[in-house]
């Protein structure tokens, strides 16, 4: 398998994992800080989906780190159809639970005219922005896995 920026065991690999955990963990503060998140299926999902991307990417960014240090290559096909599955799986979730709380946030807070207290309008926001980040990294990580995967 070819060995270019982003695949596992590179430094770029690496970041991408971290900034997906960031994004991800950054989402899910902003929502978690509100007072009526629960009263919401989808930010609901949001907190759910973005606590499984956590998990993933930083699970995946300990294995880059530690093939990093140990300078062995993670290009065993079997592991990248792993990291392949896990990154559409995780991807597709992202997307998806995203988009649900931004349709929410603009229906209830935009259209309606529902958003009393500022803040909490804000906090909505920002944490379905940064879960647009997370998903726009994973996306990039799983479209790179899928390429490393077909260069076999």
């Amino acid at each position: 398998m070819k060995n270019f920026p982003g695949t596992p065991g590179t430094l770029t690999g690496l970041v991408l994992r971290i900034s997906q955990c960031v994004f991800a963990v950054g989402s899910i503060a902003s929502m978690a800080t509100t007072h009526t998140f629960f009263n919401f299926t989808a930010f609901c999902y949001l907190i759910a989906s973005m606590g499984l991307q956590v998990i993933w990417s930083f699970v995946l960014a300990v294995l880059d780190a530690y093939s990093l240090v140990s300078k062995k290559v993670l290009h065993n096909p079997v592991l990248v159809s792993l990291f392949v599955v896990g990154d559409w799986v995780t991807a597709t979730l992202s997307l998806a639970a995203a988009s649900a709380s931004a349709g929410i946030t603009v229906l209830y807070f935009s259209d309606l005219g529902d958003c009393n207290a500022g803040e909490e309008c804000q906090k909505y926001q920002i944490s379905v922005a940064l879960a647009y980040l997370s998903w726009v990294t994973i996306a990039i990580s799983s479209l790179i896995m899928l390429w490393l995967l077909a260069a076999g």
